[in-house]
């Protein structure tokens, strides 16, 4: 890591003027935050309609300015933009001379830490690398949603304490990450919460299908519990067809995948094996069963392979 410059947050006026670079769905509500704890963003800079939209709701009277201009306004500057495209717009800042020395430039990637920052870092900024770990609408609901909420939190040592303190500040907690930790981090975290909405929203689509007037209703409970069990007891909380070892139902189950949507067939089989795998190594799943069901999968996934090429 670069050196740091000798400011030091705790020098820093107590309330700060804040910019976001990138109104996406996280950056407004994180300044939306920073306001409610006193203090004030001053420049926004968003491209298309939706970001100028959701700026306006979520900080009215910000104004929305081009992003050297932001990082001319504002102490600490929220850098919100997708993951691949804050590389280049660090570079891109750092050679126009827009990053001042003492600046906070805060960066909510889940998948890069500090290091990201450090072009920044060698024009004098104060790097700090803070990833909500929360799904976002875009809309003021998401400011009430850190209440409560870890963020991934990476930063030079010395300047962990300001970090820490900023996220303590919107509401959330913070959780240290180490910088060469941060991809796995993030791996985990998209596992959990992105491939969840695939499979909330494939169940829907299926149940539908089967003629369930009100999926959402039928499924709210069982995902709730399910839920609340695997985050409780984790592989413990294993029931259904594979961790039982029931493959005659599995593979009665794939056959109406494939009639009724043969877009789920490679997802339920890859979630399927990993399913038998994990409650096999709890000794949830017998070993005698867990051949005939490892069977069938293998069956079925030469089949289906088969059949697309």
């Amino acid at each position: 890591m670069n050196d740091i410059p000798s400011t030091e947050a705790q020098d820093r006026p107590a309330r700060l003027t804040v910019g976001v670079v990138g109104a996406g769905r996280v950056g407004p509500a994180l300044a939306a935050a920073l306001q409610l704890a006193g203090h004030r963003p001053v420049a926004v800079s968003g491209v298309s309609d939706a970001s100028r939209r959701r700026a306006a709701a979520l900080l009215p009277d910000v104004p929305l300015v081009p992003s050297e201009e932001v990082l001319a306004r504002a102490d600490l500057v929220l850098l919100t933009v997708p993951d691949d495209a804050l590389p280049g717009l660090v570079a891109g800042l750092a050679e126009t001379g827009a990053v001042r020395p003492g600046q906070l430039l805060v960066h909510t990637s889940g998948r890069f830490g500090a290091g990201v920052l450090d072009e920044a870092t060698r024009a004098g900024a104060l790097p700090l690398a803070l990833h909500p770990a929360m799904t976002f609408t875009g809309t003021s609901v998401d400011v009430q949603r850190l209440a409560g909420c870890s963020f991934g939190v990476t930063a030079p040592e010395q300047l962990r304490m300001a970090a820490e303190a900023l996220v303590i500040e919107m509401g959330g907690e913070p959780e240290w990450i180490e910088e060469a930790a941060r991809p796995l981090y993030h791996a985990a975290l998209a596992m959990g919460a992105n491939h969840l909405v695939t499979l909330v929203a494939q169940s829907l689509e299926l149940l539908g299908k089967a003629g369930v007037e009100a999926p959402d209703r039928m499924l709210g409970p069982l995902l709730g519990a399910a839920l609340d069990n695997a985050l409780r007891s984790g592989d413990a909380a294993l029931t259904g067809p594979v961790a039982r070892g029931d493959a005659g139902t599995v593979a009665a189950h794939v056959t109406e995948l494939r009639k009724h949507s043969p877009q789920a067939v490679s997802g339920y089989l890859a979630m399927a094996r990993t399913t038998a795998d994990r409650a096999l190594a709890q000794g949830l799943l017998k070993p005698e069963l867990a051949e005939d069901l490892l069977g069938v999968l293998s069956d079925v996934a030469d089949r289906t392979e088969g059949g697309t090429r």
